[in-house]
């Protein structure tokens, strides 16, 4: 039996499979469980950074409906692919009305890939907050680069997918939310399912080693159907997330603390 104490939340990369994460956050708060700091990569840090300016979990997908959030990533890399994320950018400075994370409700950090040096960015203060966050999620192939002080920055899942090292430091239980699963891919199809699969086997590698430093792990297996290009599924995604952190919450997270 353990005391959560102070409550760190990694929120891990998964493109559209990341809107699980709110239903995570939802399934939190249901329960209760205070959330102390949060990190977050790629699909990770947009929700992270809403949840982190203190939008709940019915207040986050109010807003990213209605953005009509899927249009954001609405990409064929087949016609062209490298979009910008301007959208996610502009979107964010209109619901938050600041780009500095020392006035967000909760402490917040964002990793990035530094493509110059090849090692992974952890973000944790400044008035760079959205410029981060999109680096985060700038998918390679499929999104275009930010490029931050002279540097070259793209999705920090190519990294660290799941953020956890970063809270160990300031928190005493960390708990992951992942959203990828090594599952076999029968069948590449297009240049998006090489995207993806690339993406996915590098996204693998190094978040086996994040999960260790998680105290509790949520793991969204029902994702497997989904494509990371799945925006459209919205509503379902969310759902698996939270029955998946309901789930944990009652059979792991509750009965292993105390008050």
């Amino acid at each position: 039996m353990k005391q959560l104490g102070k409550t760190g939340l990694a929120l891990g990369g998964g493109g559209a499979k990341g809107f699980a994460h709110i239903g995570v956050i939802k399934a939190l708060e249901e329960f209760s469980i205070p959330i102390h700091s949060v990190a977050g990569t790629s699909m990770g840090a947009i929700i992270g950074v809403l949840y982190s300016a203190g939008f709940n979990a019915d207040t986050i997908i109010s807003k990213l409906k209605e953005e009509k959030v899927w249009n954001w990533f609405n990409i064929d890399i087949l016609k062209g692919g490298l979009v910008n994320l301007n959208g996610v950018k502009e979107a964010l400075l209109e619901h938050l009305g600041h780009e500095d994370f020392s006035q967000l409700k909760k402490p917040f950090c964002v990793t990035a890939s530094n493509l110059n040096t090849g090692k992974v960015k952890v973000v944790s203060e400044g008035q760079q907050l959205f410029d981060w966050v999109i680096a985060s999620a700038s998918v390679p192939v499929a999104f275009t680069p930010t490029v931050i002080d002279g540097y070259t920055y793209v999705d920090g899942g190519l990294f660290m997918n799941l953020p956890a090292e970063p809270l160990m430091f300031d928190c005493d239980t960390v708990i992951g939310s992942s959203v990828v699963a090594d599952k076999k891919m029968d069948k590449i199809k297009n240049t998006k399912d090489v995207a993806e699969r690339v993406f996915n086997l590098s996204i693998l590698q190094n978040e086996r080693i994040s999960r260790l430093h998680c105290d509790f792990f949520i793991e969204t297996k029902k994702l497997t159907k989904y494509s990371m290009w799945d925006f459209n599924k919205f509503d379902e995604i969310i759902e698996h997330g939270y029955n998946s952190a309901k789930k944990k919450i009652e059979n792991e997270i509750l009965p292993n603390i105390t008050n």
